[in-house]
């Protein structure tokens, strides 16, 4: 999964593809060098982001939607929170909701449910402009198979096909180092009807923090190492921004792994 950000604060890219063109240029280029979904979001959810207005967010990703869409096959996800914008973007071509508020909108999931789509649900512990003040867990592990469990179950009581289900910890959304390691470490826990996992670790803070506080464009080999340990472990989709790489440490890991 290519993440395409069309937004001028995201923590990763810095705006750099807010730019319609750029933005279409980059969305097929991932394609082309192996992304299989196209995560497009309108909407920054770093750490102390504000919120936008769905017209907002719209005027940002249709666009570029209906662009990408005309020039390649590859899946489009739209990464958003709001139903309406995720209805519009449905109607212009995209496959799947990634929801990092696994459908704190009402409207979410049955409008997900209507549509036949499919859907990712994530873990975030509050809202991105607060998530990182201090979060705290008894059981880290724990809560997040709980929620899973609860927004699993909510989703097929709203007509979402179990089969076109996927989950996020969300690893950033209101963790610590502490808490991101221990999800990682344990994500068998975290599997829940045997659908798959997604796992964004990409250029994430706490990589650098490992990494002795590397700035955020050298943390790509923290996330190709992440990337071929997190295969081992059965991770099935990975949320990139460098999918070239990223790609050929999977086919090296997974062809390890044939008999």
């Amino acid at each position: 999964m290519g993440v395409l950000n069309v937004t001028p604060d995201s923590f990763s890219d810095g705006g750099r593809f807010f730019d319609e063109d750029a933005a279409v240029a980059h969305g097929i280029k991932m394609a082309n060098e192996g992304a299989g979904i196209i995560d497009l979001g309108g909407e920054s959810s770093r750490p102390g982001a504000d919120s936008i207005s769905a017209e907002e967010e719209l005027g940002r990703v249709l666009p570029v939607l209906k662009r990408v869409r005309s020039q390649t096959s590859a899946l489009i996800s739209i990464d958003t929170r709001k139903a309406k914008v995720a209805r519009a973007a449905l109607d212009a071509g995209a496959d799947m909701v990634n929801d990092i508020s696994a459908g704190a909108d009402p409207e979410m999931l049955p409008l997900v449910a209507e549509r036949k789509a499919a859907l990712i649900l994530m873990h975030m512990k509050g809202e991105p402009k607060t998530m990182q003040n201090s979060p705290h867990y008894d059981d880290v592990v724990g809560e997040v198979a709980n929620f899973f469990r609860q927004r699993y179950a909510c989703a097929v009581s709203c007509g979402v096909d179990p089969m076109a289900i996927a989950f996020d910890p969300g690893i950033g959304f209101g963790k610590t180092l502490e808490h991101n390691l221990a999800l990682l470490s344990n994500l068998h826990f975290l599997r829940i009807k045997d659908r798959p996992i997604v796992v964004g670790v990409s250029r994430k803070a706490f990589l650098r923090k490992l990494l002795d506080g590397a700035e955020p464009g050298s943390a790509e080999i923290g996330t190709l190492a992440m990337t071929t340990l997190l295969r081992a472990k059965g991770v099935d989709v990975f949320r990139v921004h460098q999918v070239g790489e990223n790609a050929q440490a999977l086919r090296l890991t997974n062809a390890l792994a044939s008999p």
